[in-house]
């Protein structure tokens, strides 16, 4: 096989490695960090591969294997703390999935259509969700490693075990774990609508309108009583309906002092609606972050605002 041949296996495979890394990993950062070792190493060993498996499985026990491997010699890169312009009020909590960040939806295009396999739990959708990939952030990198191969990607119980040189016995035992921790973790509140429906752009206008222009009240008929706001890499969250508003009250009173106004662009991240934000003035215009709203029916569950563009 040579090196052409390779290039064109991995134009093939590419975006879908870098989705399953960007799961185990949830960072885009460190996914493309990771991928590229693991395309390295499939290079350096396409001498051994014997065919035994499917390109696609060879390539997927690589990349898993070598996200298993960041993760325990370099763990989590953990961004700094930024410092906001403003005092904001106290937070509900501090997370603890500073490391989190959006992927565009612009990568998901042309990707295999994995939710078919009998043997997958998730849609393609539910999948990349940024619930689901949170929720397999808190499970061991095993446990999210075997919950992905076999839940997510299909793979049957002794592929996996095989791509993770272990028995069926330890992945069923790892997969039963995950599945029951991951459960406890996901989020429940409401089936958000489909994708580019009426309804869903519905809300979002509401939203964007609401939110560019202080309108607090919308804001609080769209919130459910679970709602949650959480702004990665800084660690603070609120929860509840009394929290978030408190919150997105002091930010705006910040932005009045300055003279600023917020401006949002919609994009898509996760297959959720996104926004870009920036502060404007008359002259100029800053970056303000990156919004990625979690809907729940005709109402707003979650709101993640990413700071590092800030």
């Amino acid at each position: 096989m040579t090196q052409v041949t390779f290039e064109d296996l991995v134009a093939e495979h590419r975006r879908e490695l870098l989705v399953h890394c960007y799961r185990l990993l949830g960072s885009v950062t460190d996914a493309e960090d990771v991928l590229q070792e693991a395309l390295l190493a499939a290079w350096r060993g396409l001498d051994g591969f014997q065919g035994r498996a499917s390109r696609r499985s060879w390539l997927y026990r690589i990349a898993t294997n070598r996200c298993l491997n960041a993760l325990r010699t370099r763990g989590r890169r953990v961004p700094p703390e930024p410092q906001p312009p403003f005092q904001p009020p106290e937070p509900s909590r501090r997370g603890d999935l500073t490391w989190l960040q959006p992927y565009p939806d612009a990568l998901l295009e042309h990707l295999p259509d994995t939710d078919r396999s009998p043997e997958a739990r998730y849609t393609a959708r539910e999948a990349i969700e940024l619930a689901f990939i949170a929720a397999l952030q808190r499970l061991t990198p095993r446990q999210a490693a075997v919950l992905v191969l076999c839940d997510v990607l299909g793979y049957p119980l002794g592929e996996v075990a095989s791509m993770l040189h272990t028995t069926p016995t330890a992945i069923k035992g790892l997969l039963q774990r995950a599945r029951g921790a991951i459960e406890r973790h996901r989020d429940a509140a409401g089936t958000p609508p489909a994708a580019g429906s009426a309804r869903e752009r519905q809300v979002v206008k509401r939203f964007a309108e609401a939110f560019a222009g202080d309108d607090f009240d919308t804001l609080v008929s769209l919130l459910t009583d679970e709602a949650w706001l959480a702004m990665p890499p800084a660690p603070h969250e609120y929860h509840g309906v009394a929290a978030i508003i408190s919150f997105l009250r002091t930010s705006a009173a910040w932005r009045a002092g300055q003279g600023l106004r917020m401006r949002l662009r919609p994009t898509r991240m996760n297959g959720q609606p996104a926004f870009v934000c920036h502060l404007v003035d008359d002259a100029t215009q800053r970056p303000g972050g990156l919004m990625v709203l979690t809907l729940a029916g005709a109402h707003l569950r979650g709101m993640t605002l990413f700071l590092h563009d800030i």
